[in-house]
């Protein structure tokens, strides 16, 4: 356990850093909380200069959980088109209606609530409760964890989140979690710019596999064509891609499995 006096030393760290180089983001300058919920989707797995440039775009072809709701996939994806992990897209749409559903289109405050939505893990139920209504809630992303990783497990080349989230809550501010949050990723941010990655040491760390010639990528070119025009057979879109068919056939099965397409007589398409 920390003393109360390296408590208040790490928060002067932190906090002396922030007041220093803040980093200015739209996202932070709101406490809507559907402009939160946003942000905090689409900061999952993607790097805030990607967010920066799409947040806006996305929040004004829907500007609440209603619109969002009521809206068609191929909507969504062409504002989601250049985020990745687009079965974030179709999250966001069940949340909307699960939301609109269950509790009038007001974003539940409880992080139980919000870990149930479509696509809200614990850490994103987290987030979005400290940053739209200043709760004190306890939860680690990337950032975060390398700041703790690189003050109290220096020798430690294992490190379990389970460790890591006792020390976040020991050192919450919990009169203002949403700024002591953002405090510790910019502290975060830097980190990762100046030293070694400390979250190599996490024992949640995984390097992502290669995204050239990865599924991943031809899913994605799989949408964007379809969103481009008109149903393609599999032919077609395997000839366009220049890609194998089986490997094609095997994606779209897997598409249309997770509602991303539908198929008629005319071919694939995006409903």
């Amino acid at each position: 356990m920390l003393s109360p006096e390296e408590i208040l030393s790490f928060r002067r760290e932190i906090y002396g850093y922030y007041r220093k180089s803040r980093r200015s983001l739209p996202w932070r300058d709101t406490f809507n909380p559907y402009h939160i919920l946003i942000s905090e989707v689409m900061l999952q797995q993607t790097q805030v200069e990607r967010v920066n440039g799409k947040y806006q775009e996305l929040i004004a072809a829907f500007p609440d959980l209603h619109s969002l709701a009521q809206a068609e996939l191929s909507a969504v994806l062409r504002a989601w088109s250049g985020l990745g992990y687009n079965r974030r897209a179709i999250s966001l749409i069940k949340l909307a209606r699960t939301v609109v559903a269950e509790y009038g289109g007001v974003l539940p405050q409880d992080v139980e609530k919000l870990a149930s939505l479509p696509g809200i893990g614990k850490a994103t139920a987290g987030s979005i409760a400290a940053f739209a209504f200043n709760k004190p809630a306890v939860f680690a992303e990337t950032n975060i964890r390398r700041v703790f990783i690189h003050f109290f497990f220096r020798d430690s080349e294992f490190v379990n989140d389970r460790d890591i989230l006792r020390l976040v809550e020991a050192t919450l501010d919990r009169t203002n979690p949403r700024e002591w949050y953002y405090a510790l990723m910019d502290y975060g941010a830097m980190l990762k710019r100046s030293v070694p990655n400390p979250n190599r040491r996490s024992a949640h760390y995984k390097k992502q596999a290669p995204f050239e010639d990865s599924d991943r990528k031809i899913r994605g070119e799989i949408l964007r064509i379809l969103l481009a025009g008109k149903p393609l057979s599999a032919k077609k879109i395997a000839t366009t891609l220049k890609e194998r068919s089986d490997r094609v056939d095997r994606i779209l099965v897997q598409l249309h499995g997770e509602g991303f397409i539908k198929e008629d007589r005319t071919g694939y398409y995006i409903p």
